[in-house]
């Protein structure tokens, strides 16, 4: 565990060494560590009874394997992206630096963990605990994607092609992510339906779900 903490803290702030010597290994562990804890917090809204309390075992395990999913679909076509660019003797770098990001966007979902279970003691609105884990989501992705620049400096001294192929990558994984994360649905759990680790219709598309909710708001 000491050892663990020990690699998180010097994941959170690189210096070049590191950077240029990140493993794959170490953030695998550290999502797989940390993402549930913020999995258990998120799945806590309005559990009141033992029924609701496998939401939290559900969130817990889903966190990791959406982050985890999202990534290594994302990688293939980075992979040709960076081949295209002529940047593929980096790539082995390029995914170490994203897998980093990726980590500590566990790291930081699990330090706010704490903020959600404030927040869900002050509603029991569904929609207000949805909209405010987004919230956290968009913070600890912005903290990952930060950490992600960090270790691709080297890179971009080395190559100023890596720019646009970091901006590919941010655009790429919000993408699929989203999707990801509609059809991993549920992560709250609706107060009032039975607990499933998916929705009865998760293979449907986020992005003409969210244009539907805009229509029928407007």
């Amino acid at each position: 565990m000491i050892r663990l903490l020990a690699q998180t803290d010097a994941m959170l702030r690189p210096s070049r060494q590191t950077a240029l010597a990140a493993a794959w290994s170490t953030p695998v562990v550290i999502i797989l560590a940390f993402a549930p804890i913020y999995g258990l917090f998120m799945g806590s809204f309005s559990v009141s009874s033992p029924e609701r309390t496998p939401m939290m075992l559900y969130a817990a395990v889903k966190m990791p394997l959406l982050l985890l999913a999202t990534t290594g679909l994302c990688l293939p076509a980075f992979f040709v992206v960076n081949t295209i660019a002529g940047l593929r003797d980096d790539f082995a770098q390029a995914s170490s630096a994203i897998l980093a990001g990726q980590a500590v966007i566990g790291v930081t979902l699990a330090s706010l963990g704490p903020i959600t279970l404030v927040f869900y003691s002050t509603t029991i609105d569904h929609n207000l605990a949805v909209l405010f884990n987004a919230l956290m989501f968009l913070l600890a992705a912005i903290a990952g994607q930060l950490v992600t620049l960090r270790y691709y400096r080297p890179l971009i001294r080395k190559s100023r092609s890596h720019i646009p192929m970091l901006a590919s990558w941010f655009v790429l994984y919000a993408f699929v992510g989203i999707q990801m994360g509609w059809i991993a649905r549920p992560f709250v759990g609706t107060p009032g339906l039975p607990v499933r680790f998916l929705r009865e219709d998760p293979f449907t598309n986020a992005y003409i779900a969210l244009a539907n909710m805009l229509s029928n708001a407007l």
